[in-house]
């Protein structure tokens, strides 16, 4: 494995990894200690006390981040008629049905998101094994088979992300950019927090949110208090 360049050695410092920082307290530190010459992406690593190979206790869904992510994703709906055109309207990037699954299965997948209408999925369900391993399989748990179309592009349009465990139990998922003010990345990885608490598998057993890790593109990680980050929304109230 690699070395770390000298700028991520320095960053490091910054930070005590043996420390739990309250969740402003590691965006701060996180952004800061970025190395990026971009303007690298804040994401958040979330363990949780689940065993996914169960599917009572597998979490799965999507939120609207308040701030968006700071990336505008293209969005492509299978549809026809009527929602073909309500899809065009409410500002999707590519609009289609056969003629879409032909250019998919021709190699062509220069979209982020897919919404289909629930009519299409017959013909969607075609592209299975070229759009599931990529993420991109249009999925009513997430809000993207649905009939109103134009709510699902503004959602996406708006900053909505989809979450999911991997095999170990841990979410992966992006709340900003490091140009975003802090207090902006706190209320969208708050939001974030908030909704993995509310969707907690009621078959899941013991300590629910195990750690929580906020980081930058290449950056390196800044451990967060579970503790103060599943409660904040109970000490707003």
């Amino acid at each position: 494995m690699p070395a770390h360049g000298k700028k991520y050695q320095e960053a490091v410092k910054q930070i005590d990894h043996d420390k739990l920082y309250d969740p402003e307290e590691a965006i701060a530190l996180a952004q800061k200690s970025s190395t990026a010459k971009f303007d690298a992406t804040v994401e958040v690593a979330v363990k949780l006390g689940v065993d996914p190979k169960y599917a009572d206790q597998q979490v799965r869904g999507a939120v609207v981040l308040p701030h968006g992510t700071g990336k505008t994703k293209r969005v492509l709906v299978f549809a026809k008629g009527e929602k073909s055109k309500e899809a065009e309207q409410a500002g999707a990037d590519f609009v289609g049905a056969e003629d879409m699954v032909e250019k998919i299965q021709g190699g062509w997948t220069d979209f982020d998101v897919a919404v289909a209408t629930p009519d299409m999925m017959g013909l969607v369900g075609r592209l299975g094994k070229i759009l599931g391993p990529k993420g991109l399989m249009p999925n009513p748990k997430v809000g993207t088979v649905t009939l109103d179309v134009a709510r699902a592009i503004n959602e996406i349009k708006a900053g909505k992300i989809e979450y999911r465990t991997d095999k170990a139990g841990n979410i992966h998922a992006p709340v900003g950019k490091v140009s975003f003010e802090t207090a902006k990345l706190l209320q969208n990885f708050q939001t974030l927090i908030d909704t993995l608490v509310k969707v907690k598998p009621a078959a899941a057993k013991g300590q629910y949110m195990r750690n929580i890790t906020v980081s930058t593109t290449m950056g390196p990680g800044v451990r967060v208090n579970t503790l103060k980050a599943a409660s904040a929304k109970k000490d707003a109230e």
